[in-house]
């Protein structure tokens, strides 16, 4: 099964040792055991830019899609034998610590 990882967090809480080193040591972990298939961050939600349309019209919006302070900070792409491993794999992130992951099932198209 594959599953995206959705990394949320209140950027104004960033503990300074995941700000500055990243994932300490989890996407490596994951890329050894061979799970990972992609990921990335994100920059800050103040950078965002959210697009809706209404009656033909674009509406632009600065700022993140939703008026809270947790964010998807980031994404990762695993592939495991299913949730209960999906589950193991997020709980060792390091921001599920002081954050949330969400896991989704990825759609096969």
């Amino acid at each position: 099964m594959k599953y995206v990882l959705m990394i949320g967090l209140d950027e104004s809480n960033v503990p300074e040792e995941i700000a500055r080193h990243g994932c300490g040591g989890w996407s490596e972990e994951m890329t050894r055991r061979g799970v990972v298939r992609g990921g990335l961050g994100l920059r800050p939600a103040a950078e965002a830019t959210t697009v809706r349309v209404r009656d033909g019209d674009v509406l632009l919006t600065d700022g993140p899609f939703a008026e809270t302070k947790d964010q998807i900070g980031g994404l990762s792409v695993i592939e495991c034998s299913g949730l209960e491993e999906a589950v193991e794999i997020a709980s060792k992130h390091p921001v599920a610590r002081y954050g949330s992951i969400e896991i989704r099932p990825l759609l096969d198209l």
